[in-house]
């Protein structure tokens, strides 16, 4: 005689699960469905939000922009006003320096001009 053992399986299929450190081992199902419609506006709402605080962002870097152009005008008014008197300055020391110059004491004063009569 034979004897034969059947070994019997239950024919549900189980989730294999490898239990692995640091992990949870329950899953967490939320008990609020939403459709398609509420993920559109949600999704819509997330995207509105990011382009606001782009905008913001962007705004505060214009007005670093604007600040910068303003002070580099400034400096160009400014460097164009000192060229401007270091000109008047030559033109006002010029005349001295020429009345004070050793050649200036060395010319004689002439007399009255005589002109040419034809």
């Amino acid at each position: 005689m034979s004897y034969s053992t059947t070994y019997n399986r239950p024919q549900y299929t189980q989730r294999r699960s490898s239990m692995n450190r640091n992990q949870n081992t329950a899953r967490f199902t939320s008990s609020i469905k939403l459709g398609p419609v509420t993920h559109t506006v949600l999704v819509a709402l997330m995207i509105t939000v990011l382009g606001l605080i782009y905008l913001t962002q962007a705004g505060e870097a214009m007005s670093y922009d604007y600040q910068t152009s303003e002070i580099n005008d400034q400096i160009t008014k400014l460097s164009e006003e000192k060229v401007d008197l270091e000109v008047e300055n030559a033109k006002l020391t010029a005349l001295n320096e020429v009345r004070d110059s050793s050649v200036a004491k060395a010319m004689v004063k002439s007399d009255a001009p005589s002109y040419v009569n034809n």
